[in-house]
């Protein structure tokens, strides 16, 4: 289990979810992420007639058996990814994409109810009953309609071959043995063996889900008139795009396309194995220069709602509030929390809990939401003229050290975790804690969401040029970033009059 994992199980045993104020709404609540949602699997879409769009909200879809479990799952998994993204450009090109994927699919008689999630992150995804989903991060990063359909085409493949069925079955199964095993095997060696070997039996099965829909996807692709090579040429954008997040570092981050469909070697040789069998590469036209205006001024990166990641900071306008995580750390933003990991086995969650006007910091610590607190480790103290309380806890082997910081009625509440304490760990939490600060009128005015602006290719404008005209990105990876954007190299000779994405604020 992963450091951040850790945290957020702690949290789930001790109490199910907190409340939070946020000033943008007065009432706006942060729940606790809990555990991630466990690997949604399967996929569908439809033909153009049963292509539904959906605003949010669920419900019963075409009158499908299996769409109670797709309407049950809906609203969490809305919520889990931030919302409904609402973009008209947006939601004209998926929804043509896919009514010509599901015409060419092997069953075009299936319908589907298709979300824009409010995501940055990559993924696409679907629940039985076609309930369809793809994040506007994954429509940020394709470069053309085939890329994009080449992901949809996957989940589709997952679909008319019905896996979503049959890993939840296998997933039910896993999870019974593990229960039981649990339950009865008083040997722990014995226990832990079994249920691994329960685990790696679904995790085997799932491989061969994913390769069987990779190659159903690229055959649908060719069908539908799509470029064959666009799925492999995507897996190697997304493994590019991971890589940036992550600044190169191995670190836990939300679930996306990669952490499910990992773009190994491998894979993409088979996708371009499986092209091969269909044709020569460059037997379709890229259509990128038509599809890229239709990503004009869709929102890069967080929603204003859920604060921003610049850098090592996480700053937010509407609560005015904003901490700097020590160098090695990565940040993660989502509608629940903010995560941080430095791929060291240290890891910090942060987020935001409401008091009551007469509570106690020390009585709030003590309350019951932290399991093994060390009662003599609670000290009172001042972050940033701010009250505040920090403790420690011990709890099956891990070490967690607590920070909470009272504005308002707002407690925000800092968590590190690590399994191997070391003065280095102390020193993460301490210099978090006490970058916690309130951001002036200034700094607040200054914040702006990022968006993309999709330009032209002047005569003569080069990767470094364009890379230059973003702003909200940090300098010196603004060149990094234009690249895996666009799917370039930095020494790439950009065509005049070439379609590029930018992101501004």
């Amino acid at each position: 289990m992963s450091e951040t994992a850790v945290i957020n199980a702690r949290l789930n045993q001790a109490r199910p979810a907190f409340a939070a104020r946020t000033r943008a709404r007065r009432v706006a609540r942060w729940a606790a992420l809990g555990l991630c949602l466990a690997a949604l699997a399967g996929c569908q879409l439809t033909s153009s007639s049963k292509v539904s769009l959906v605003n949010g909200g669920s419900g019963a879809f075409f009158q499908d058996p299996d769409a109670a479990i797709g309407a049950r799952e809906h609203p969490r998994v809305v919520a889990r990814y931030g919302g409904v993204y609402k973009n008209k450009q947006a939601e004209e090109v998926i929804a043509s994409t896919v009514g010509r994927l599901v015409a060419a699919s092997e069953d075009p008689s299936q319908g589907y109810r298709i979300t824009i999630l409010n995501s940055p992150t990559v993924n696409a995804f679907a629940l039985p009953g076609g309930y369809l989903y793809a994040t506007r991060g994954l429509l940020a990063l394709a470069n053309d309609s085939s890329e994009l359909a080449a992901v949809l085409a996957h989940e589709m493949a997952h679909v008319t071959a019905r896996h979503a069925n049959a890993r939840q079955q296998r997933e039910e199964a896993a999870a019974l043995v593990s229960r039981v095993v649990s339950n009865v095997v008083r040997d722990p060696d014995a226990a832990r063996e079994a249920v691994l070997s329960s685990q790696l039996s679904l995790a085997r099965f799932t491989q061969v889900q994913e390769l069987q829909a990779d190659a159903i996807g690229v055959r649908t692709l060719a069908r539908a008139g799509y470029d064959p090579y666009a799925a492999s040429r995507f897996l190697e954008s997304m493994g590019r795009f991971a890589a940036y997040a992550s600044a190169g570092d191995d670190v836990q981050t939300a679930p996306d396309f990669l952490s499910t469909h990992p773009a190994t070697p491998d894979r993409v040789a088979r996708a371009v194995k499986a092209a091969r069998e269909i044709g020569a590469p460059g037997g379709v036209a890229s259509d990128r220069d038509d599809y890229l205006p239709h990503l004009s001024g869709m929102l890069f990166g967080d929603d204003p709602l859920q604060g921003f990641i610049r850098g090592r900071s996480f700053l937010h306008k509407a609560l005015g509030i904003g901490f700097t995580v020590p160098k090695g750390f990565v940040l993660e933003n989502s509608p629940q929390a903010v995560l941080a990991s430095n791929g060291n086995g240290a890891a910090l969650r942060f987020d935001g809990a409401e008091l009551a006007e007469d509570d106690n910091l020390a009585d709030y610590l003590r309350s019951g939401w932290i399991n093994g607190l060390i009662e003599r480790s609670i000290r009172s103290t001042t972050v940033n003229g701010l009250p505040a309380v920090t403790a420690s806890a011990l709890a099956e082997g891990w070490t967690f050290r607590i920070g909470v910081v009272r504005l308002g009625q707002t407690a925000y509440r800092f968590i590190v975790a690590s399994r191997e304490p070391s003065a280095s760990f102390s020193d993460v939490f301490e210099r978090t804690l006490a970058s916690f600060r309130q951001l002036s009128p200034t700094e607040r005015a200054r914040l702006q969401p990022l968006s993309i602006r999709i330009v032209s290719v002047n005569e003569g404008e080069t990767v470094h040029d364009l890379a230059r005209r973003m702003s909200g990105v940090d300098p010196s990876r603004r060149v990094e970033l234009f690249t895996v954007l666009n799917a370039v190299d930095s020494n790439t000779r950009l065509r005049p009059g070439m379609a590029v994405k930018l992101v501004v604020d």
